[in-house]
Order: C-alpha cells, then structure tokens, then sequence
C-alpha cells in the first residue's frame, strides 16, 4: 500500500475526549472514529489490525480442534426467559420488540442459544466432547462507556461453549482453553495473567480472567511478582492430553494472583512481602465452566453409555478482540505513538522516501516495495510529498516495528538506514540485506 492512496485521517492534536493513552492513540492514528457513545467505526488501518488480532484467535482455537460457526445478533428473548436470565441479567441487555411484537434482545453473549443448538441436533455421548466458537459483535448497553475500545457498548468478542458428558472432561476442556489463551495472548505481545475471578451473570464456580497489567485498568488486581517471570513459549502441548495441560494450568494459577471481587487479604498475606504486589489490570479474556447450569433449565441431555439421560457439562470461554487493540497499546506506546508487536502490526515495515520526485530515490523505494511484496510481506510506502520531519512522525503514530529509510545521500554509499520502532536504533545496510533482514524477523509469524 502507497500512502498517497491510502485512508489515514491521523490528527495532530490529542483529542480533548480521550482520557487514556489507547483512546487518544487510536483516534490521532485514525484507526477509529466514533459514531455515537461507545460505537465506534473501524477505519482502515484499525481495520487491519483488527482483523490480525482476530486472526490469530482463530488459529488458536482452532488448533485445539476448536470449531467455529457464527450465531445471530439477534437472539429470540423467549431462550433467555427459558435459562431465567432474561430479567436477571440487567439493564446491560439492549431489549428490543420486532413489529410482530416478539421480544427480542441484542446478543450480550450466547450460552442460551448454543445450548439450544446443541440440545437440537446432538443426542449421544458419542458425540462428545465438543467445542463450538464464534467471533462476533456484541453489545452492552454500559451505563457510562468510556476508555474507547476498552470499555465501549458495541464491541469484537470470541466466545466458545464446550459440550462434555462428565465434569472430568468439562475441566479438561477448561485447562485447554487455558492453554489455548496463554499462547493466544503471547503471539500478539502480552503478557496475560489468569487471575482468580468473580463469574458475574454468567454463573458458575470455577473461572479465571486474563489480565494485561496496565496503569489504566478498570480492575484492582493482587499477585505474586513470581508469576510475571512465566512464558509459555514454544512449548507444545497436545491438547487432549488431561495430564500436560492440567500441568499448564497448575503452573500458572497455582501462585496468588486475584482480582480485587476475590481477593483475601490473609491467603495473600502468606506470600513472601517482597513478592507481593497490587496493580490495575485490564481484562482481555475469561473462562468458565459452570457445569449443568444451562443444559438442566433448556434440558440439554444426552444419552450416556448406561442408556440413560443426562445433562451436559458446560463451560464458556471469551477473548474480548476489539478490547485487545487497547490492551496492546496501552502495554505498548511512548510518547511517539504507538509501538505494535510484529504479530499484529497493520504494515510489516514503512518504507520512507526521504525525497519524492527524485528518480534514483523513487527506483530505490519501488525496488524495495516490490521486493517485500514478493515475501508475502505486506509494507506501507510513505510516498507523499512532505518533508522527513512529516513521515517520521506519522510513522511513529502508528507504530509500524521497523523503518527503511531512502535517500540520496545513503544511496550514493549504496545503502539504506533500517530502523527498529522499539529501540530507536538504525543500521545502513544495502537494500537487499535491509529485506533479508526484515524477511528473517517475520519468519514463523507471517
């Protein structure tokens, strides 16, 4: 893409209605626009961001053998009324009748009509286990949205719901998703912390939030500085091995790390005081199992090996997509702009062209354009007249991990000045080198 065709309102100022550093970042790179309070329209480099963390999701889950499908908006109030939670859930459901006057609602999350999928067309415990997942839009009408993305009324959401025939296997498939999260969140540059968590509406005992920590988090988190030290890596693991993720799952909650809703102040009194620690955080994902508590209210069953009926073990499992673009920013920006990790970025590399219009600068950048296009590489050439003090600066806002620079004077020692987003730091090398080196970077991620 060629920036002289390319859709990029970025803004000089800091907007006088963004409160924190995502917010701001994103309306002055135009990557959104708001449309009314807590909506917001993606524009096109947003999009393409977006659509990278969405990606990655999707490749997650589904090489854990998760499946994915895709669930109405819409949703008929008469499967919630069902479950009992249609007047419970609160003033957050968006309530609408249609004009035969059907009660209707807007999708805050979709326990309810996957159960009513499942229970329609699965019968045996042959068929289980079973995992189902859609990415989609969602909306919760908050009372005071703010923060941007972070806490907006529409937004992205992944939510999946296992289908288990004991809660054994429903556990399993808990620790799974636990696994298939932390690898998730790692290949988009966090560290998530799973944290002992509150279950809110959607019910159940056993469930842990994934946290970014962040001065600008909506949660009061507390935890032991030792879990900040783990990564999960390249490791693989097989996902229907009980035992290797069981061992996941252990490593990584078996050190005090709660939300402020479960925090103890005397279990968290028994961590060492030089390892405690209390900070914001922001949530980027939860997993739940809840055992028989949709399949008993919609009698979801199955028949067991025995013969006999019965409920299904259930859980749910979310990752707030658009809510990542801010979790990401936030843990990862100065006071240029953004900084995105190479495994979302929207360009792979910028290409500056330091004077347009010169013939040799011109062949160099185009040079260099086609040879990253030809790597599968996706780059983003500043090709607009301006001065290097504009591109540079436009650049950094957006937060693109690396640099080539053009210019004659460089071309004349038959090099160009590669720079990282993340140090600062730049080398002349020649222009091949600069796409080899940037080819090896992206290799395995691209």
């Amino acid at each position: 893409m060629r920036l002289s065709q390319y859709f990029l309102p970025v803004l000089k100022e800091n907007p006088a209605e963004a409160q924190i550093v995502s917010h701001r970042l994103m309306l002055r790179a135009g990557m959104i626009k708001q449309s009314s309070a807590g909506i917001y329209s993606w524009l096109p480099l947003g999009y393409k961001v977006l659509r990278k963390v969405e990606e990655i999701v999707h490749q997650e889950q589904q090489r854990v053998g998760h499946i994915p499908m895709l669930m109405p908006t819409l949703q008929s109030a008469d499967l919630w009324k069902e479950s009992g939670r249609y007047d419970a859930y609160g003033p957050e459901m968006l309530r609408i009748r249609d004009r035969q006057d059907r009660d209707m609602l807007y999708g805050p999350t979709n326990e309810e009509m996957i159960t009513d999928i499942f229970r329609s067309h699965v019968g045996s415990y042959k068929d289980l286990p079973l995992t189902l997942y859609h990415i989609q839009w969602k909306f919760r009408d908050e009372i005071r949205p703010r923060f941007g993305v972070m806490r907006g009324r529409e937004f992205l959401m992944k939510d999946g719901y296992n289908f288990d025939l004991t809660k054994e296997d429903a556990l399993h498939a808990y620790n799974r998703h636990l696994v298939s999260y932390l690898r998730t969140y790692e290949r988009m540059g966090l560290q998530a912390i799973p944290m002992r968590a509150d279950s809110g509406p959607i019910g159940g005992d056993d469930t842990h939030e994934f946290l970014v920590l962040a001065e600008t988090g909506e949660s009061e988190v507390f935890y032991d500085s030792e879990i900040t030290d783990l990564t999960f890596g390249d490791r693989e693991i097989d996902p229907n091995d009980h035992d290797a993720c069981r061992a996941v799952l252990e490593e990584f909650t078996s050190r005090y790390a709660r939300t402020d809703e479960t925090h103890d102040p005397e279990v968290f009194a028994k961590v060492p005081e030089e390892r405690q620690r209390s900070a914001r955080g922001i949530e980027v994902g939860q997993i739940f199992y809840f055992g028989t508590k949709y399949s008993d209210a919609m009698n979801a069953k199955v028949q067991g090996p025995d013969g006999k009926q019965v409920p299904v073990h259930m859980g749910s499992h979310g990752i707030g997509v658009s809510r990542l673009l801010g979790a990401i920013i936030e843990a990862s920006h100065d006071d240029k702009g953004i900084i995105w990790p190479e495994g979302v970025t929207p360009f792979h590399a910028g290409i500056v062209n330091l004077k347009q219009g010169d013939a040799e600068a011109d062949a160099a950048c185009d040079a260099l354009y086609n040879s990253l296009k030809a790597l599968g590489l996706d780059p983003l050439y500043d090709d607009r007249k301006g001065g290097a003090g504009m591109k540079f600066a436009t650049m950094d806002l957006i937060g693109l991990p690396w640099r080539i620079t053009v210019g004659p004077r460089g071309l004349k020692n038959g090099v160009v000045e590669l720079t990282s987003r993340r140090t600062g730091e730049s080398e002349e090398l020649p222009p091949e080198q600069a796409v080899e080196k940037i080819a090896k970077i992206y290799a395995g991620i691209v």
